[in-house]
C-alpha cells in the first residue's frame, strides 16, 4: 500500500499533458519587468534607478529584512523605468524595467553546466550564498529559503523532505526538471544535508511519475541516507503538513511548521536552484514554467527569465486559444485567474493555463444543503461550510476560533460541492481579513 495523508483528499482528473515535453528554453524578451515583492515578506528594496546599465546576474533590489529576498538583473541592458504595474496577483506593484541589451552577448550565451559533484564551501557559507542568490521556495509559497533554513541551535532537526509530488493538475514543471536534471537535484539535497548537518533525506514522488521514481532510484543508489518515497496519487498531497504526514507519520502542530517535528521541506525546483546556486554561483533568474490548456497547439515546459511577459510565453505555444474563458497563474485547484497576458513571470510562476469556456464555468451557487462532502474531504480537518458562513457574514473573530488560518487553501471543498458554493472564495477573503486584523493588534 503506498504511503498518502490521512484526512480527506481528493482525485481531480489529473491532465499531465505536458508530462512528455522536454523543457525548453524561452527566448530572450526584448525587456524584462521585474517586480520587487516576488517572495513572503518584506519586499526588495531597489538599489538602481533608471538609466542605469546593468549586468545580467546584478542585485537590482536587495533583501528589505529576516524575511525577505535579492533580486537579481534575468538580463544584461538598461533600466528605463521604475513603475507600478500590474503583476500576478491582480494589484499594482513596484517593478523595474530594463530593457534587454541586443548587443550584449550574455544574453544570448546559454552555456550547458557540466555536473559538478564536489561540494567545497561549508555550512555556513552554503546559507550566505544561498541568501545572496536570492533562493525562495519555487513550489507556489515563495518563502525565502534562507529563512527556512535558518535552524535554532538545540532545534531537533533530524529529516530533509524533497518534495517532487506536483499533485497540482496539468503542471508538468517539476516532473520534468526530475526526468532532466535528477543528478543536479541529488548534488542539491547532498549540499543542504551538509549545511543542516543531516544524515537522512527522503524525496517524496506521486506514483504517477514511475519514470522520476526509477530514475532517482538509480542515481542514489551509492548515496547513504537518501531514499524515495513513492506516493499514492491524492491532491493535495504535495501540502507540506500532508506530505511530512504521508512520509514520516508525524503530524505537524496546528498554526505550526515541519520544523517543529524535525523536518525541513524543500521543492526539487527549489534544490536546483540551490545546486546551481553553491556550485556556480547562479542567481535565481530564471524558473521553468509550465504552459498549457486543453486547447492549445503545442503546450510546453519553459526555462522562462523572471520578469517576461506572459503574453511572450502564450505567443510562443501558438496564442490564446478561441474560446478561452480563464487564463489562469498557476493550476486549476490553487492558482489564480490573472485579467490579461500584460503582466511578468516571477519566482512564484510554475504554471499559466488557458481554460475553455465549458472548463471553466461555475454552476449557480445555491444553498448548502448539509452534505458535509466539504468536511469529509478537508485535509486540514476544517468545517470549510461554517468558515464561509462566518466570513460572508463578517464574523471574522469567529472564523478565527474555528482554525481559519489554518486552511492551505487547495480548493478542494469548492470542487466536491453539490451546491457550487464559492467555499474558497469567502474562505481566502476572510483569512485576508483575520490577518489584518492579528497584525493591527500586534
Amino acid at each position: 500500500m503506498l504511503k498518502t495523508f490521512p484526512k480527506g483528499g481528493i482525485h481531480p482528473p489529473e491532465n499531465k499533458i505536458t508530462s512528455s515535453k522536454e523543457i525548453k528554453r524561452m527566448k530572450v524578451p526584448t525587456a524584462v519587468s521585474v517586480p520587487i515583492a516576488q517572495h513572503i515578506g518584506i519586499p526588495a528594496e531597489i538599489v538602481v534607478q533608471a538609466k542605469e546599465k546593468v549586468a545580467k546576474g546584478q542585485v537590482i533590489a536587495k533583501s528589505g529584512g529576516f524575511v525577505s529576498s535579492n533580486i537579481h538583473s534575468p538580463v544584461a541592458g538598461t533600466v528605463t523605468k521604475l513603475d507600478l504595474i500590474i503583476d500576478t496577483s491582480g494589484y499594482k506593484k513596484q517593478c523595474i524595467v530594463i530593457r534587454t541589451d541586443p548587443k550584449d552577448p550574455s544574453n544570448f550565451e546559454e552555456i550547458e553546466l557540466p555536473l559538478k559533484t564536489d561540494i567545497e564551501l561549508e555550512p555556513k557559507e552554503i546559507l550566505q550564498k544561498i541568501t545572496d542568490c536570492g533562493i525562495v521556495g519555487l513550489g507556489g509559497a515563495t518563502f525565502p529559503s534562507q529563512v527556512k533554513l535558518n535552524v535554532r541551535e538545540g532545534s531537533k532537526l533530524d529529516y530533509l523532505i524533497i518534495n517532487g509530488v506536483e499533485c497540482e493538475p496539468y503542471l508538468t514543471a517539476d516532473h520534468r526538471l526530475m526526468l532532466e536534471k535528477a543528478e543536479e537535484i541529488v548534488v542539491g539535497i547532498k549540499i543542504l544535508m551538509k549545511a543542516l548537518n543531516l544524515q537522512k533525506a527522503v524525496i517524496g514522488i506521486e506514483n504517477n511519475k514511475k519514470d522520476a521514481i526509477g530514475l532517482f532510484k538509480s542515481v542514489i543508489k551509492k548515496e547513504d541516507g537518501i531514499q524515495v518515497a513513492a506516493l499514492q496519487v491524492k491532491y493535495p498531497q504535495g501540502g507540506e503538513k500532508q506530505l511530512v504526514k504521508a512520509i514520516l507519520g508525524r503530524e505537524v502542530p496546528k498554526n505550526g511548521l515541519p520544523l517543529d517535528v524535525g523536518v525541513i521541506v524543500h521543492n526539487v525546483g527549489t534544490i536546483y536552484a540551490i545546486y546551481e546556486a553553491i556550485q556556480y554561483n547562479k542567481p535565481l533568474t530564471e524558473r521553468v514554467v509550465t504552459v498549457t490548456g486543453k486547447k492549445l497547439e503545442n503546450p510546453s515546459n519553459f526555462w522562462v527569465k523572471i520578469g517576461t511577459s506572459i503574453k511572450d510565453l502564450v505567443a510562443e505555444v501558438g496564442g490564446l486559444p478561441e474560446g478561452t474563458r480563464k487564463l489562469v497563474n498557476g493550476g486549476p485547484m490553487m492558482g489564480k485567474a490573472i485579467k490579461n497576458t500584460d503582466v511578468p513571470v516571477t519566482k512564484g510562476t510554475s504554471g499559466i493555463l488557458m481554460i475553455s469556456e465549458e472548463e471553466a464555468s461555475r454552476g449557480k451557487a445555491e444553498n448548502c444543503i448539509r452534505c458535509g462532502e466539504c468536511v469529509f474531504v478537508c485535509p486540514m480537518g476544517l468545517e470549510p461550510h461554517l468558515l464561509m458562513n462566518l466570513s460572508e457574514k463578517g464574523f471574522y473573530e469567529k472564523a478565527s476560533g474555528e482554525d481559519i488560518m489554518t486552511c492551505i487553501e487547495c480548493g478542494s471543498c469548492s470542487y466536491v460541492c453539490p451546491s457550487s458554493r464559492p467555499l474558497l472564495d469567502y474562505i481566502r477573503f476572510g483569512k485576508n481579513i483575520v490577518k489584518k486584523l492579528e497584525t493591527s493588534k500586534n
